[in-house]
């Protein structure tokens, strides 16, 4: 089924352009639901405790996810071959759901690796794309709701550090400045999110971090200093970065790559059923998730971190359906002319770890709420869901909670890596299986 072409300029058809007073404000509710989502993976992966990059490296990450994220979105709207991107409303960029693994592969192998795994997960998810249709049966709710649980546990501690001021926070770390203005930021976006209405609502993260941002300058831990030395203008760079390919690091990265691409399936059924009252074509899924592979590959020549569709912005198109694709295209315009100016990604940059952590526990609740919905998605919480979920849950973290527990004799060093780094790679492992061998719920008697 096509997507109807209308040119009465509504925002409730796909094509044709809405009046300016419309298409501005509906634009940038877009892009302030999926800025933060944007910048703070890259401020994450560039700190000191994953990869020590510098001033000017952690600017470029910045930029680079800026424009990437742009990319893959236009990529989304306007499909190129009609096979490369969905030809639908979304959003799609640089995700928080990679963060565990890429924290992971990042303090052993360096920002070189993520890149290299990156390349080769897009490929996988290309792949994953082309084959959707009898694949896409391996990853039930269920089983992509427990994974997607894990992903959310698992970036508890960073939020929880960040909290503490993160690894610059120096002798102020776990101090009373640095958990004021956490709680502080954390107040105001649970406030907005529960209180507000309208564009404060959708931007209670943004708003949040702003506030945030203002307590920290008050309490003197922003550094402005770097802010003078970065230019006003400046085009991306292909491989800003070196790519070097770690076999173990592919392998965990990729396994996560499936996974979202699985979300994808969900975030693009969601817009389509909440946007335009029907499912997705199997052509529209295949060509969302290759789309999201093509980019990924592209994105780690321009220095970006791995894209997924971003699941808040399905949230705006399911609440005011609002599909014209004139509206996305002016969010990822705007996203992308703030990817051209380093000075912008800079100031970015100051931004203290403790105004992250505390604008971004609400998102990485979220997304482990959202793991038990999907769990619980198709029917009541049986045993076996209990059994698949439970043991699945317990093996990944429990191994990533003990540090060695794989790296005695007899285990090559990739075992460790793949295994003992990131408790998304077993938990989805362990799912699969689980739910593959395991008996299925009876049908209840009448």
């Amino acid at each position: 089924m096509k997507i109807p072409s209308n040119r009465s300029a509504s925002v409730f058809a796909y094509e044709g352009v809405p009046p300016v007073s419309q298409l501005i404000p509906l634009g940038l509710q877009h892009v302030v639901a999926a800025v933060v989502g944007v910048i703070t993976p890259a401020i994450i992966i560039s700190g000191s405790e994953v990869c020590s990059l510098s001033a000017a490296e952690k600017t470029t990450l910045i930029q680079a996810s800026l424009i990437v994220t742009a990319l893959a979105t236009l990529l989304q709207l306007f499909p190129v071959f009609r096979r490369i991107g969905s030809r639908l409303p979304v959003i799609v960029g640089i995700s928080f759901a990679y963060v565990p693994t890429l924290t992971a592969i990042g303090g052993q192998f360096g920002l070189p690796a993520i890149l290299g795994a990156e390349l080769v997960g897009g490929l996988v998810a290309v792949v994953f794309g082309i084959f959707v249709k009898p694949i896409r049966k391996l990853f039930p709710p269920l089983v992509t709701g427990t994974v997607i649980f894990t992903i959310g546990l698992s970036l508890y501690p960073t939020a929880v550090r960040y909290m503490a001021g993160g690894n610059t926070a120096g002798e102020w770390f776990g101090g009373v400045r640095s958990w004021g203005v956490a709680l502080f930021t954390f107040a105001v976006v649970i406030f907005l999110n529960n209180f507000a209405q309208g564009i404060w609502k959708l931007g209670s993260l943004l708003f949040g971090m702003i506030a945030g941002y203002i307590a920290a300058c008050f309490a003197g831990i922003v550094d402005l200093s770097d802010v003078a030395g970065a230019y006003w203008v400046s085009l991306p760079q292909f491989m800003p970065f070196e790519i070097e390919f770690v076999p173990s690091a592919i392998v965990s990265l990729s396994v996560v790559y499936i996974v979202n691409s699985v979300q994808t399936i969900g975030d693009l059924t969601s817009t389509t059923m909440g946007g335009m009252g029907r499912i997705p074509t199997d052509q529209e899924l295949s060509g969302g998730i290759i789309g999201q592979g093509v980019m990924s590959v592209a994105g780690a020549f321009l220095g970006g971190l791995p894209v997924a569709s971003f699941s808040q912005n399905v949230g705006i198109v399911t609440v005011n359906k609002v599909i014209n694709r004139a509206v996305f295209s002016f969010a990822a315009s705007l996203l992308l002319i703030a990817g051209f100016m380093p000075k912008f990604a800079s100031i970015l940059t100051t931004i203290p770890q403790c105004v992250i952590g505390g604008a971004t526990l609400s998102v990485f609740a979220t997304i482990t709420m959202t793991g038990i919905r999907m769990i619980a998605l198709d029917g009541e919480f049986t045993v076996r869901k209990s059994t698949v979920a439970g043991l699945s849950i317990a093996l990944g973290t429990g191994i990533t909670q003990v540090q060695g527990c794989l790296s005695g004799k007899g285990f090559p060093d990739w075992v460790a890596t793949v295994f003992g780094s990131s408790a998304v790679v077993v938990t989805a492992i362990m799912a699969i299986i689980l739910n593959l061998i395991l008996p299925k719920d009876r049908p209840a008697e009448g």
